[in-house]
């Protein structure tokens, strides 16, 4: 008899037990973050048409969905807010009670600690320009001028009990600027998830449904270019040079080398974000039949922990931690 080979892979993946007990990946509720909107001014949750499942909360709702969040187990919440008045400085960013930091006083009030509530830091949702700055007299984004502001942002979203603060301008020096603002306000305890390696991209289109962007121009001038990998993790060095706590991608399915490269270079965690776009290309593809939703979802938030990524941010969240529950 002709011996058959002698390397049988194929045993490993006999029976679902089998490949569970090998399997190489997690994927659990703890390591996904779900971003929300808040918007000013509503009276009942508004549909993003480009999005299908995701909203702008009223604050009321949004409190229901961070108790939801918690009851999940979901790794935490990442609040955007979306204001009734924008000005060429953000201002409504730095009101204490403006749309985003009254938001996290509803959500921590809400849940407390239960998980971790987390906010963007950025100017694009507050300025008539949607620049993630101030802008100079010659119309392009002042980096020095625009920290000043953020360092008043972190101030304003500790100040209303924010856990963790997500600065994601991409401007120079922005970590050391927030760390330096909420240490010299003695919240040493706020951690920062830095938006580090943040790049221009084709994706984000439908999220400026979600934030009412009145963008003029691009931001390529200040986010990174698509062609640059080695540059993605000088970017997430640089930020943990300057006191990060969490070093973030985004977006994340076209970029998951950049994933992989900076999970080898740093030793604090990694985060990854399934932007909107990549959550709009499955859930159209699965509107039309071409593809199993559920299985789509799992899959593709799986190769973003496979790339190296220790939490994702991704509007299926919640959703996710539910299927995942259900086939335990």
């Amino acid at each position: 008899m002709t011996p058959g080979p002698l390397h049988r892979p194929r045993r490993l993946r006999s029976t679902r037990a089998m490949r569970d007990l090998v399997a190489e990946t997690s994927l659990e509720a703890r390591q996904l973050i779900l971003p929300v909107f808040v918007r000013e001014g509503l009276d009942a949750p508004h549909p993003i048409g480009s999005m299908p499942g995701v909203v702008q909360h009223t604050r009321d709702s949004l409190r229901a969905a961070a108790v939801e969040a918690a009851g999940l187990g979901l790794g935490g919440l990442m609040l955007f807010g979306v204001p009734e008045r924008k000005d060429a400085v953000g201002s409504g960013a730095i009101d204490p009670d403006g749309i985003l930091n009254a938001a996290i006083r509803d959500v921590v009030g809400e849940i407390g600690d239960a998980i971790p509530v987390m906010a963007d830091l950025c100017l694009d949702e507050f300025t008539d320009h949607g620049h993630c700055g101030v802008l100079d007299e010659r119309g392009g984004v002042d980096n020095d001028a625009t920290l000043a502001v953020y360092a008043e942002m972190a101030r304003a979203q500790a100040a209303a009990g924010v856990h963790v603060v997500g600065p994601s301008g991409m401007m120079d020096g922005q970590v050391a600027v927030v760390r330096e603002a909420l240490d010299a306000d003695g919240r040493s305890d706020v951690a920062i998830l830095a938006y580090s390696a943040k790049y221009a991209s084709a994706f984000y289109g439908p999220v400026r449904e979600a934030v009412d962007s009145s963008l003029v121009g691009d931001r390529r001038t200040y986010q990174q270019d698509a062609r640059n990998g080695r540059e993605g993790v000088r970017e997430a060095l640089l930020d943990v040079e300057q006191g990060a706590d969490i070093v973030m991608i985004k977006p994340a399915l076209a970029y998951l080398d950049v994933i992989a490269r900076v999970r080898d270079a740093v030793a604090v965690p990694v985060a990854a974000y399934n932007i909107s776009g990549e959550y709009a290309m499955v859930e159209a593809a699965a509107a039309n039949g071409w593809i199993d939703r559920e299985a789509a979802i799992v899959e593709t938030l799986t190769s973003i922990r496979r790339a190296g990524a220790d939490v994702v941010l991704t509007y299926w969240a919640a959703e996710a931690a539910r299927l995942l529950r259900s086939r335990r």
